[in-house]
């Protein structure tokens, strides 16, 4: 490898050397994750993982992609990458534990304008640190220079988890009835939906993304924007060794009218009570700046509210103490009803 190099491959814009190098500079990150099950290292073919399944009737492998988006110009703004492969971790970790699977290993893909090995590795130790968050293994990934299709400061980050749950233990929203309760955790704000808009309304590439704003308490709106993505894997997973949970819902783009239905039954819908709700600043500000009427702020963003829970009405004492406990911050804010779809009262 040390003898690998290529004049005419750098003559078009790609620095085979620079991708050497940001492998060797993410290999510290990348070995923090490192947990049992993890056969090989990064720098092969693909990457290996032995999963135990002892115990395991019918093992079922879960799996899940996403990417950041257009929140991925927040941090070329800001020049800050270590916390974007959070997201990235997060978008994917987030959906897969809604089937009641473990997260076991990871895979990203950064696809950038030019090769910059301490950027590249700044990414990969978000995306690191995601995986220690949610407790799955970074197994392995890819950078590809796109010299003449990207700008050099441009990059783009997606990547995949694939968890394991037994059968018998996935989450089953045949047992959901009217009356059960819809527990709700915080986000930590935006997330990584809906930046698009967020960028629109902001005017992002001609704001000041460093002054403290008061409608957001002190904060500047290039720190709130950038604020990663809440993991929620280790509290759901121990609500759903406490209590009866019977539906589980990732408020991702499409806010909560989208993406509550997913995790309810033909037949069932929910009823929420919005003066339950913790609304974080950025939403109001969001939405007075834009002019945006609110069932569309509803329909868009998570308003606040990251992770949704459809307990047992006779389980919420001990789902609340089990998320408690993993230090999560669980409100009631709703219930299941007979009919479909989502009522915001």
């Amino acid at each position: 490898m040390n003898n690998s190099h290529s004049e005419s491959y750098a003559a078009a814009g790609v620095d085979i050397e620079a991708g050497y190098k940001g492998v060797q500079l993410m290999k510290q990150h990348v070995e923090r994750t490192r947990i049992p099950g993890v056969v090989s290292g990064i720098g092969g073919f693909g990457g290996l993982f032995a999963p135990d399944v002892s115990g395991m009737e019918e093992p079922i492998l879960v799996s899940g992609t996403d990417g950041v988006g257009t929140k991925i110009r927040i941090a070329q703004l800001l020049d800050r990458h270590d916390t974007i492969g959070i997201d990235c971790v997060a978008m994917c970790v987030n959906d897969i534990v809604c089937c009641g699977a473990t997260p076991l290993f990871f895979l990203d893909y950064i696809a950038i304008g030019k090769n910059e090995p301490e950027k590249v590795a700044s990414i990969v130790s978000g995306v690191a640190e995601g995986c220690v968050r949610s407790g799955c293994a970074l197994v392995g990934g890819e950078t590809a220079e796109h010299p003449g299709v990207m700008s050099p400061g441009d990059y783009d980050l997606a990547g995949f988890a694939v968890g394991l749950v037994d059968k018998s233990k996935m989450i089953d929203n045949t047992r959901m009835k009217a009356g059960d309760v819809i527990l709700a955790l915080p986000s930590s704000g935006l997330h990584s939906n809906g930046f698009s808009l967020v960028r629109k309304v902001f005017d992002i590439e001609h704001a000041d993304l460093s002054k403290p704003l008061d409608e957001l308490d002190g904060k500047s709106l290039g720190e709130e924007l950038l604020t990663p993505t809440r993991l929620y894997v280790k509290p759901v997973l121990a609500a759903l060794q406490a209590a009866r949970v019977y539906g589980v819902s990732h408020i991702t783009g499409g806010g909560f009218y989208e993406n509550i239905p997913r995790c309810l039954p033909q037949g069932l819908g929910a009823r929420i009570d919005k003066s339950s709700l913790q609304i974080p600043p950025i939403f109001r500000l969001l939405q007075e700046k834009g002019g945006i009427p609110e069932r569309d702020m509803f329909n868009t963003f998570n308003m606040g509210t990251g992770m949704v829970l459809v307990v047992d009405k006779e389980d919420v004492v001990k789902a609340v103490s089990a998320l408690d406990g993993a230090g999560e911050s669980p409100r009631v804010i709703g219930t299941v009803v007979s009919g479909g779809g989502v009522e915001l009262l």
